[in-house]
């Protein structure tokens, strides 16, 4: 179904609280082609917003095809990245609460599914750093939690595609995705309680670990919403790479923040962070460094030639933004998007959880 030639299509879109589907939500109620818009939320906001009705939803439990029912499109983004030291629990929500989320669109008859992927789902790059498209393999990286659990899902979504012919299936991999409002919930999902925000500004960080061989994409969260409203919207199928230029690599980091760049080995950098993983000193497990040294860089010329898709923020200005949330402790309404927790950067240390989307 090409919702873009109607006025009165109903969208759901499932994990709406976060750091894309805030943005997601705000996409699609600016679509004179959406006129409803249910969100669901594990725990969601008190405030509806035009055209959308909030509804408390696990997916890894809750009933999902009633609420699916007479849908248009599906847009899955749920997504847990804590506890990394429970592999278990992120696999319950990340790959088994997918699959219940694609039985449910199947069992409710909805047309159209759109699912958040990542880069992290690639198999390692091609040697000469050339940029893949999007038949580049998806086996991930089988070291971390993240990278193998958005390659299972995409084996779960070629086996819908397989058995549900009918159902228009998009997957969206975006690069990392960065937004002021969602620098503190980032923060605590990915770097830890002992990083002091406010001073992650330039002249105030002196050095950057120069890491040879590590570069990856970035794009801003509202070009990720634009993106999911197109690929809601129009007639296309299949995978579509989503980043910005540049390349960032770790002298881009130093530029930005006015600081020296440092070689330092990655072995060197690696047995630093198991150290401070296995004493929650950071959330961030040495596995997902692992991925993110052998991500391939993507191209996006399929999302532009057939999405219609452009960012209008390049890397730089994304991640300017997101410093400049971290410096603000910015954050959101949204429980996901909190500037503070409940047990504070206390609880992050005794739990080694920064917090959950």
């Amino acid at each position: 179904m090409d919702i873009s030639r109607s006025g009165a299509a109903r969208v759901v879109v499932v994990g709406a609280s976060g750091n894309v589907g805030t943005g997601v939500l705000a996409a699609l109620g600016g679509s004179a082609h959406v006129a409803d818009i249910t969100a669901l939320a594990r725990r969601p906001p008190t405030r509806p917003g035009p055209k959308i009705s909030w509804r408390a939803a696990d997916i890894t439990g809750d009933d999902l095809a009633g609420v699916f029912a007479g849908a248009d499109v599906v847009i899955h983004l749920a997504w847990l990245f804590q506890p990394t030291h429970d592999p278990a629990a992120t696999w319950r929500t990340n790959v088994l609460g997918s699959a219940r989320v694609f039985d449910a669109v199947a069992r409710a008859g909805v047309p159209a599914l759109v699912v958040a992927s990542s880069v992290g789902a690639y198999s390692p790059g091609p040697p000469d750093d050339r940029a893949v498209e999007e038949d580049w393999p998806t086996d991930g990286w089988p070291g971390a939690a993240y990278t193998r659990e958005k390659a299972y899902v995409e084996r779960l979504l070629d086996v819908f595609e397989r058995d549900h012919p009918r159902v228009r299936v998009v997957r969206l991999r975006p690069g990392f995705i960065f937004q002021r409002p969602a620098a503190s919930q980032q923060r605590r999902l990915f770097m830890g309680p002992f990083v002091p925000g406010g001073l992650v500004r330039a002249a105030t960080v002196p050095l950057v670990p120069d890491i040879a061989g590590l570069r990856f994409q970035v794009v801003h969260a509202d070009d990720v919403a634009e993106a999911y409203g197109l690929a809601a919207e129009r007639d296309v199928r299949g995978a579509f790479n989503i980043a910005a230029e540049p390349v960032v690599d770790c002298r881009v980091l130093a530029d930005l923040l006015d600081a020296r760049a440092v070689r330092m080995p990655p072995r060197a950098v690696r047995a630093a962070l198991v150290g401070a993983w296995r004493l929650h000193l950071v959330p961030t497990d040495p596995g997902l460094f692992d991925a993110v040294m052998r991500l391939p860089v993507m191209s996006t010329a399929r999302a532009r030639a057939e999405l219609g898709w452009a960012p209008r923020h390049n890397s730089l200005a994304a991640l300017r933004d997101f410093l400049a949330g971290l410096q603000e402790g910015a954050g959101a309404s949204t429980a996901a998007l909190a500037p503070a927790t409940l047990t504070g950067r206390a609880g992050e240390v005794l739990t080694g959880v920064g917090g959950r989307a």
